[in-house]
This record gives C-alpha cells, sequence and structure tokens, in this order.
C-alpha cells in the first residue's frame, strides 16, 4: 500500500494506492490507524483477485456471505470511515464485475488487490461516531442532534 496527501487545504484528500495481493480491508484499517482518521468518505477502482460480499439479512442480524473466488473488476466501490468504540469502523458497498459481464455486490467483507486498488479518501473535519443499533443488531453512525 502506498498514499499520498493531495490536498491539505480544509479537508484532508488522499490517494491509497493497494499492491496486488494487499488484503483491502486490512490495509484501509492501517490507513485509517495510521492517518488517526476519525470521518472520512472514499470511492475506489481497481480490481480483486478473490472477495467476500455480504447481503444484511435481518431476521437474522448477519450477513450471508457471497463468495466471489474469482478475479472481479471493482466497478464502483464507495464507503465511510467511522468511530466505533475509539476504533476506525470501515464502511464499504462494492459492484464487481466478472468476465462475462455479470455482476456482484454488496457489504465488502473482504477482498484481494489485484493488480491495483485505487482509492480516493476525503476526511471529514468532524468526528463520526457509531453505536450499536439493537433492532438492527449493527452500529450505524449516530447523529446527535
Amino acid at each position: 500500500m502506498k498514499f499520498k496527501l493531495l490536498n491539505n487545504e480544509g479537508q484532508k484528500t488522499y490517494a491509497v494506492v493497494l499492491d496486488s495481493g494487499d488484503s483491502v480491508m486490512d490495509c484501509l484499517n492501517e490507513f485509517a490507524k495510521s492517518q488517526q482518521l476519525h470521518a472520512a468518505a472514499f470511492t475506489a477502482i481497481g480490481a480483486f483477485s478473490e472477495a467476500t460480499v455480504g447481503f444484511f439479512n435481518f431476521s437474522k442480524k448477519d450477513y450471508t456471505k457471497i463468495s466471489v473466488p474469482q478475479q472481479t473488476e471493482v466497478l464502483t466501490m464507495t464507503g465511510d470511515i467511522s468511530l466505533y468504540k475509539n476504533t476506525p469502523k470501515i464502511h464499504a458497498h462494492v459492484v464487481l464485475g466478472k468476465e462475462d459481464g455479470a455482476t456482484v455486490g454488496g457489504h465488502l467483507i473482504k477482498a484481494i488487490a489485484h493488480p491495483t486498488l485505487e482509492i480516493i479518501l476525503t476526511e471529514a473535519p468532524a468526528w463520526l461516531e457509531r453505536e450499536m443499533d439493537e433492532e438492527s443488531g449493527i452500529p450505524l453512525i449516530a447523529i446527535e442532534p
């Protein structure tokens, strides 16, 4: 993983580039911790050698995992970084394109970049914190009035 600060006026903007074989979620977590991010949004494009995405099943309060054990193009990846229990929490969704043009998407659980993933990340000027929502069983961003 490599990164470069592109803008430091007001909101910081970074380019984060993952190398082939990098674990996407591990790299994002490492980056968020190293830069002490408390709130950020990102988009990305590139490709994965494999991935696992999820579809949230409300009756089980858990993700149904969808394995994608093949090379895919990252047609879109978007997400945010917030704090949950004082630790950065990555929340990302992806749409992946398969060789035959079919797509699969959902909540990004894990993925391996191949040959690269190019992320543009913008830090927000305020903290975002998550609190456990008992009804859904998901830590949701808490917006105080």
